[in-house]
């Protein structure tokens, strides 16, 4: 299949998933993460679930990291450059949706992204070597690029891996970790 095939499988099979679904997904998903070799970091990015994309609900992430006292970055997208804009979310964070349904930070305090030591990243589909098919816009392969070579990349899907991508790009940026409510993948 071509990436814009598995893109709109993977959006149909996200559409067919129940909320009550979606969230036992998102909280197995949350305790498989538990597992990894992740957690002496200090700076964490993850993105906001769009509640109308049907995306893993990160608010359980949230939780883990809040408890165990990280640094937490969010990012606020620009389509004129597509680039991130990152952002350390405090207790006094302002979080607006943008016209596209992304929770965003209004403002706050910016933080580069040689800082970044964990990157949660949002996606449709993976396979079994890393890769991975998200919107298509090119705003994670960007920004993953500008990030560090160690910081970890961790994919989270409610499904499992597809075997392997036919069509992968020189600026395709693999994932270290994918993480499905039943198991993780190391890459």
């Amino acid at each position: 299949m071509t990436k814009s095939e598995l893109r709109r499988l993977y959006k149909q099979k996200r559409q067919e998933l129940s909320p009550e679904t979606i969230e036992t997904y998102s909280l197995d998903i949350s305790n498989q993460l538990l597992q990894l070799p992740i957690w002496n970091a200090s700076f964490y990015h993850i993105f906001l679930s769009i509640t109308e994309h049907k995306e893993v609900n990160t608010d359980y992430i949230l939780n883990i990291l809040s408890g165990k006292d990280k640094n937490i970055v969010i990012s606020k997208t620009d389509f004129e450059s597509l680039k991130m804009i990152h952002y350390l979310l405090l207790d006094t964070t302002v979080i607006k949706k943008n016209s596209w349904n992304i929770p965003e930070p209004v403002d706050g305090i910016e933080v580069t992204t040689d800082k970044i030591d964990v990157v949660f990243v949002p996606l449709l589909a993976f396979d079994q070597k890393g890769h991975r098919i998200g919107y298509g816009k090119g705003f994670y392969d960007k920004f993953l690029s500008e990030c560090r070579p160690e910081t970890l990349k961790i994919g989270l899907s409610f499904f499992e891996a597809e075997d392997e991508f036919k069509e992968v790009h020189s600026g395709d940026i693999a994932l270290d970790f994918c993480v499905t409510p039943n198991k993780h993948y190391r890459f």
